[in-house]
């Protein structure tokens, strides 16, 4: 059977309101083998070819032979050069089965998500393919691989990107003391990567690495940066949470293992054995250590085979993280950790309460299982180091969550009803999962794939814990994730997932941002988990095990979707040699999830569509005056962003306003009169304006760094532009008749300016400005472009707020979003006066009823639109950003603008109470809008 490859229009959706990391290949198309592949939009080479029995060389490598089979087949793969085209990332033999996977590149460019699985058995002195699955995107086309921008442009770029999206809806003071700007975030970059969107877009990957300047959560990033342009095209997070939410330190060597650990020799003689007690009371055993000073160590050489030489096999190190930050073991090693040291080989309650013995144990209950079913020989599959730090905390505070970073697994300290997160096997178990994933399959963790990376580090994660704890599939919380951290609570209250669930598709599917949870790889991961449990509980333990294994290690890769990865079970099961009614078990739990071709066109919404498929990262909409502005590109991505313009009736089509010259032009916003954007280029940034009626686009200012939130009302335009020099930002505006171009807070150092609203020459903006004594104090003003003068808001109090929000000037006033309680769980105010400062009103409250976790607004003259978006420590549709419409003068009830299920972002105020916003429920990015709110939900 050969399955031909849909539009990959996953890449398309990165970085914006898309989850279907690829959604759109639902739509494939089965042939027999014999037959010719139906061709993609973005490659020719079938997606998942089986049923094969086709000779290959005998000897020789694997690889090897598996590049010779793609040449031989040519007319089937096409891939014109399988020797100089793809890179052999790993080959794993497992009895006579042999699985090789390769890499694409385009003229020596890695192609990201381009990669192609062989699979082959060789038995009796011959070999043969028995076949392949992956993606190979054979219209890639590019004139050059080499960027245009700087490495030093495109960390600047890919740092003030990460800063933005992590620095939420408002604007916060620095303590006494500190400078503004300390984002504490750098980036590195790792080298020239291909976007398979149509015919590829060349970008520089960047890692951002840091602290969050919000919460202090540990920050990880890709970050692609548009190699002509310089525009950050996509970013997601890569630290792999359980819960929804560098280069070695002193005291390691420069791999970052202890060095002893690692320069120790191996044998029977290492293995001293131990105990301890689990925080479930059990008592077990446990392998450690005893070092050349003669102390013990929760270190494990335990898991050696018998044959194995002084330096082959695994080792489990546990390391003592109590008291370390989260954000320092993130990438990084903590400075000086060094694995638990306990006094005697009983280890006592002091090892118990920390999660010393829990992880340990567990850590080596993973390697056991993945040893002892499917003869794999650690995370890497080469019996790489293990290493756990257990016991992190977060400013000082209990850290209620676990990690994988990429090198190890990090747990937190736990507080509250939480114990210290290495207290359930199943959260030992999935972090170790992510290991195993991204050294097989590696799927992409945004959107679909990272979904089904979370589903299978779950399924697995559980699958060990019930295993290593002698539990039945029986149990009714067998399901259950989470279940054994708590204190206090039973384990249903305590769990924070259940494969039990029953989601599905059409009824659960939540469209979100990578902003929100990466795309949703929480959020939707039960739907593709609770899948894979059914089969479990259906088939059995030992057969399901098998079989999501085996699709995962040889038919799964890194930009599959829900779609791709239920024909990559089927086939794994098929392969395997199931009965036709253990095939239909495996297909009918599938269907009872939803998870179907074509199942993304079920999903209901309450909305009028303006634009479907919008591609537009993070780059926002405007409207008014009847007219609307957003940036779009071509439906596979693969073309810069250009700037449309159309009526927000939607009636009418959509006219182009920018040229299609190879910049990204972004940020578009109009009034009704001009369109204004920013065109970003290898150069510089342009600020451009061009009239609605007709005329030529013109550059009215140009500037070097990063620009956002433009704002266009008559004459004036104003956005926000990021001073590198003092790492902080400040409004600048130009008046298009006279020609003037300056910032609105004299751009004195350290004044911090942004979030600007613009209404008949006046602009609003938040500011941040210090004292003679140091201390910042924020506020609001109104510049008036005319005179000059300034006007101070009146704040409740200008040195205690902690945190404004966007602003929004209108006939009717001022309107802006107040944080005046850094205490609380992050609700803000939402405030209005006159233009002169008179006449203060609170809109919505920070406490009490009516009050809102006010993100951003946007208003016209008769209504306010806030983006409510609470705070995710419980990943579902609640805690999406959702518009609530209010009344300019504080009158009548709040109301839903919308019932959509799934994000609702960036929303812009046209007429009366018009809004239009950009809304993922489909799990695409449309652009949508409402003449009236829908009220309650």
């Amino acid at each position: 059977m050969i399955v031909g490859q849909g539009i990959a229009a996953v890449l398309a959706a990165a970085g914006l309101l898309v989850t279907a990391i690829p959604a759109a290949h639902a739509d494939t198309a089965t042939v027999s083998a014999a037959s010719e592949v139906t061709p993609g939009a973005e490659t020719d080479t079938p997606s998942l070819v089986t049923d094969l029995n086709e000779p290959v060389a005998a000897t020789g490598s694997a690889a090897d032979a598996a590049r010779g089979h793609l040449k031989a087949k040519k007319s089937r793969y096409h891939i014109a050069d399988p020797a100089g085209d793809l890179k052999v990332v790993d080959t794993q033999a497992e009895g006579g089965r042999e699985t090789v996977r390769l890499q694409q590149k385009y003229k020596g460019v890695t192609v990201m998500g381009g990669e192609y699985v062989v699979r082959m058995e060789k038995k009796s002195g011959k070999r043969a393919v028995t076949g392949t699955s992956g993606k190979f995107f054979t219209e890639l086309k590019l004139d050059t691989i080499t960027p245009k921008v700087s490495e030093k442009t495109a960390i600047e770029r890919a740092v003030s990107a990460v800063g933005s999206q992590l620095g939420g809806g408002l604007m916060k003071a620095p303590a006494k003391g500190e400078k503004p700007g300390g984002q504490q975030l750098t980036g590195t970059a790792e080298g020239v990567t291909i976007l398979p969107q149509g015919t590829g877009v060349l970008t520089r990957q960047i890692t951002v690495t840091g602290v969050s300047p919000v919460d202090g959560q540990p920050v990880k990033q890709q970050v692609y940066i548009d190699a002509h342009s310089g525009f950050p095209v996509m970013q997601y997070s890569d630290i792999k949470t359980f819960g929804a939410t560098g280069t070695g330190a002193a005291g390691t060597d420069e791999t970052g293992i202890a060095p002893e650990a690692a320069s120790t020799a191996a044998s029977d003689q290492l293995v001293v054995k131990g105990t301890g007690t689990r925080y479930d009371g059990e008592k077990v055993e446990l392998n450690l250590y005893k070092n050349t000073k003669g102390q013990l160590q929760t270190i494990d050489y335990g898991r050696r085979d018998a044959d194995d030489s002084p330096y082959e096999g695994p080792m489990l190190v546990t390391y003592d993280a109590r008291g370390r930050e989260v954000a320092s073991a993130s990438g990084n090693w903590p400075t000086g950790v060094q694995p638990f040291s306990p006094a005697t080989p009983e280890l006592g309650e002091e090892y118990t309460n920390s999660g010393a013995v829990d992880a340990h144990w567990a850590a080596g209950k993973v390697y056991d299982y993945y040893k002892n079913h499917f003869d794999r020989k650690g995370l890497d599959g080469n019996d790489g180091f293990i290493y756990s730090l257990v016991g992190v905390v977060q400013n000082g505070q209990p850290y209620n969550n676990a990690f994988w970073d990429g090198q190890k697994m990090v747990y937190g300290q736990g507080g509250g009803d939480f114990r210290t997160f290495s207290a359930d096997t199943d959260v030992v178990g999935h972090e170790m999962t992510h290991g195993v994933v991204e050294h097989t399959a590696n799927l992409v963790y945004a959107g679909q794939s990272g979904a089904m990376n979370e589903a299978l580090a779950d399924y697995f994660g559980n699958a060990i814990d019930l295993e290593a704890n002698n539990v039945s599939m029986d149990d009714p919380d067998a399901g259950l994730l989470g279940e054994d951290l708590c204190t206090t609570l039973s384990p249903r209250d305590c769990a924070l997932r259940d494969l039990n669930d029953g989601k599905t598709t059409s009824k659960d599917f939540i469209g979100v941002t990578y902003r929100g949870d990466n795309g949703g790889v929480h959020l939707n991961s039960t739907i593709f988990s609770g899948a894979l449990w059914d089969m479990r509980q259906d088939l059995g333990g030992e057969l399901a095990d098998q079989i999501v294994y085996r699709a995962l290690s040889a038919y799964m890769t890194p930009l599959d979707g829900f779609t791709e990865g239920r024909a990559a079970v089927i086939a794994a099961a098929q392969e395997l040699g199931v009965t036709k009614a253990q095939l239909n078990t495996v297909k009918r739990s599938f269907d009872a999830h939803g998870i179907v071709p074509g199942w993304e066109k079920a999903l209901g919404v309450d909305t009028d569509l303006i634009q479907s498929k919008v591609n537009i990262a993070n780059t926002g909409v405007g409207a008014g005056g009847g007219k609307y502005a957003v940036s779009n590109s071509n439906e596979d991505g693969s073309e810069p962003y250009s700037v449309w313009m159309g009526n927000t009736s939607g009636k009418g089509t959509p006219q182009l306003m920018s040229s299609n010259n190879g910049d990204y032009n972004v940020y578009a916003d109009t009034d009704g009169k001009t369109v204004v954007w920013a065109q970003y280029s290898s150069t510089g940034i342009r600020i451009m304006a061009r009239p609605v009626k007709g005329g030529l686009a013109k550059v009215i200012d140009s500037i070097g760094s990063d620009v956002s939130g433009l704002v266009v009302d008559g004459d004036y335009v104003a956005y926000t532009a990021f001073n590198p020099q003092f790492g902080v930002t400040n409004v600048r505006y130009v008046n298009m008749k006279t020609g003037e171009i300056a910032l609105v807070d004299g751009g004195r150092p350290y004044n911090i300016s942004g979030l600007p609203s613009i209404k008949d020459g006046k602009i609003a903006y938040a500011r941040i400005a210090p004292d003679a004594s140091g201390n910042y104090t924020l506020g609001v003003q109104v510049f008036d472009g005319a005179t000059g003068a300034k006007t101070d808001m009146p704040v409740a109090d200008s040195t205690k707020t902690a945190g404004i929000g966007q602003t929004a000037i209108t006939d009717d006033g001022v309107f802006w979003i107040e944080d005046n309680d850094a205490t609380d769980t992050g609700q803000s105010a939402v405030r209005r006066a006159n233009v002169d400062g008179s006449n203060p009103l609170t809109l919505a409250p920070e406490s009490g009823a009516g009050s809102m976790y006010a993100y951003s607004l946007t208003a016209s003259d008769d209504a306010v639109t806030v983006t409510d978006l609470p705070p995710a420590t419980d990943w579902a549709n609640v805690t999406l950003p959702k518009l609530v419409q209010l009344t300019p003068d504080g009158s009548g009830t709040a109301q839903r603008v919308s019932c959509n299920r799934g994000d609702q972002a960036y929303a812009t105020a046209d007429e009366g109470q018009r809004v239009l916003w950009l809304d993922g429920t489909t799990g695409y990015t449309n652009l949508v809008k409402r003449d009236r709110p829908a009220g309650l939900c």
